[in-house]
Order: structure tokens, then sequence, then C-alpha cells
């Protein structure tokens, strides 16, 4: 597939919409159009690390895919690396750029490839751009209503099933939650 990058101009601080674009469990929130069965990788979704695993619902070759958030440099730059298609075998990549722009607004670049391993590769991506293209261009323009017409409710988050608190350490999480004792219980 070939790079593909779009952009869009939000109005809202340039860490807020970094924040919300680092944490990858408000993803489905603006890309679940062309994202689907978002599922986190990691328990903790926000920043270098932070992984998941989706499916690309093309409408002819839908396939499997997962990213990981390689470098946060915030509030200026995200990318993620990850792996598409068949056995994982092409390459994928999306950058994230941010910049402040005059009137506290946020221009937002996002620049997206992937690198087509075999012919039967290339093949299934044949096109892929152009619908990236329009999926990615939607999406950006999901994230701006996001921060311009914000909704009532709470936005659409996923987390990791079964992930209970006070277990973040056995899943890679090292920040220590107060559990309840016997005295707190009462």
């Amino acid at each position: 597939m070939r790079q593909v990058k779009v952009s869009t101009v939000i109005s809202a601080p340039c860490e807020d919409v970094f924040d919300l674009v680092a944490d990858l469990s408000h993803r489905p929130a603006f890309t679940d159009h062309y994202l689907k069965d978002f599922r986190l990788s990691r328990s903790n979704p926000r920043g270098a690390g932070a992984s998941a695993r989706f499916l690309l619902d093309r409408p002819v070759f839908a396939e499997r895919a997962e990213l990981s958030i390689t470098e946060c440099d915030r509030p200026h730059r995200i990318v993620e690396e990850g792996r598409v298609g068949r056995r994982g075998r092409s390459s994928l990549s999306a950058v994230y750029e941010f910049r402040a722009e005059p009137g506290g607004r946020t221009r937002v670049e996002l620049t997206v490839a992937s690198e087509p391993k075999t012919a039967v590769d290339r093949f299934r991506q044949r096109g892929a751009h152009r619908w990236i293209r329009r999926k990615a261009k939607t999406a950006l323009g999901r994230l701006r209503r996001i921060f311009e017409e914000p909704a009532g409710g709470a936005l659409e988050r996923v987390t990791v099933a079964g992930f209970e608190p006070h277990t973040a350490p056995r899943f890679g999480d090292h920040v220590q939650v107060p559990r309840k004792t016997a005295a707190t219980d009462g």
C-alpha cells in the first residue's frame, strides 16, 4: 500500500488532543467505522508500549491487524507500528503529528503506510490506499467533532477483558492499586 496522509484542524489545545489519541482505549470513539473488534493487548492503554488488535473491515479483504505505540513525544508526535494481513507478514505504521496553531487550535496530521511482504499480500492490498484515505479522513473528522461538538455522555472505551486493578502487576502494569482490607470493609 502506498503512503496515505490526511489532516484536519481541531479547535482544542494540542495537549488535550494528544492525550485522547495516545490513549488506545478511546480509539473506537473515532475509528469504529472501519476498525472493528478493537481489543487492548495490554492493561495500560496509554503511551509507549500500549498495544491493540483489531479487524480492518475492508469491503472485500477484511484483515486482522495489531499495532503498538513505539514513540510517544507529548504533545507533538505519536508513532504506531504493527503487523497486518495473513499471519501478520505485512508491516503497518501510523504517525500522528500535532502542531499548535493560532487561536488555541491544533493541526493533526495522520500518515499511514503498509509494506506488503508477498505477491498475495500485494494483491490483497491493491486499492487499499484509497479506502484507508477515506476512512482516515472520516476518523479525523470524528475526532474533531469529539472536541468541537461534545456529546452529553462519556466516550466509547474498551478495556482488557477480565482485568481487575488489584491484579495489575501480573498483567505488566506496575502501578500498585490499594486493596480493600478487612478494616475498611466495615
